[in-house]
């Protein structure tokens, strides 16, 4: 179920794409602005679109991979939106018309996001923070229970990326862009089976699962107490791993070889 935003006329919506990923979508009634994240294909948002009969102002992409940015460029052509991504990653991005760095703030009729860098999957990833909504569009850097590939980036620039996020406010919606989480759940309970939040959050994830729902997105707070890559510093990962002296980023960097090959 998607959270309520909890302020009047602006609503999130979420649609699956390809086989496993989310494309969101942002909708402030009260000014009439649509932003899309990360739309992996143009068809099921400009489905959505005429259904609603809204147009498309903006799309927020946090990284080049084409399961995110695949859409970019014809939905740009079909409805004249602005495509916003990481100034450094420019050359990557279909159809880039607005150019972002760390720390900047994009708005978004009412409100806007902060640009939080997070190289590790990518390196030039970025993601959308609405603080005043609640909401992380996390792209592939946090999963429920999870975290991206190393596909460009170093374990100890993906350990910083994720512990940036550990300091944002548990009550943030962490909207990744994959349903990964019951694969990400069989490899965690591997490294912390005793777990009591992992255990509670895999169940819940079954029964979603069973009923066709999606288990995204998730409370950062439930992240930080069950995906182990939010916690290097458990000692019974650190147990089972045989690293009791280990640097929480050394830890980090075992699980994400772990889960590579598992």
């Amino acid at each position: 179920m998607l959270p309520d935003l909890g302020r009047p006329g602006i609503a999130l919506f979420q649609i699956p794409a390809r086989k496993d990923n989310y494309i969101y979508l942002l909708h402030d009634e009260e000014v009439n602005l649509t932003a899309a994240v990360d739309p992996s294909d143009a068809a099921p948002v400009t489905d959505f679109l005429s259904a609603k009969g809204w147009g498309l102002d903006y799309i927020f992409s946090t990284h080049h991979h084409h399961d995110h940015t695949g859409g970019n460029e014809a939905l740009r052509a079909a409805t004249g939106c602005h495509v916003i991504g990481f100034e450094h990653d420019a050359d990557r991005i279909p159809g880039i018309d607005i150019r972002v760095e760390e720390g900047e703030r994009v708005t978004f009729g009412r409100f806007s996001a902060e640009i939080l860098y997070l190289p590790g999957h990518t390196l030039g990833h970025i993601a959308f923070l609405f603080s005043g909504l609640k909401l992380l569009f996390s792209g592939d850097v946090l999963f429920s229970l999870g975290c991206g590939r190393l596909f460009e980036g170093t374990a100890p620039q993906m350990f910083d990326s994720l512990r940036k996020l550990r300091r944002l406010p548990g009550d943030t919606w962490v909207c990744c862009a994959h349903e990964y989480t019951e694969a990400n759940g069989r490899f965690a309970l591997t490294v912390e089976p005793g777990n009591e939040a992992l255990q509670r959050r895999l169940r819940e994830v079954a029964v979603l699962r069973r009923a066709g729902e999606a288990t995204v997105p998730s409370l950062l707070a439930d992240e930080c107490a069950a995906n182990p890559f939010l916690r290097a510093d458990s000692p019974e990962i650190r147990l089972m791993l045989d690293m009791p002296y280990a640097t929480d980023a050394e830890v980090f960097a075992r699980l994400r070889a772990m889960k590579d090959v598992f």
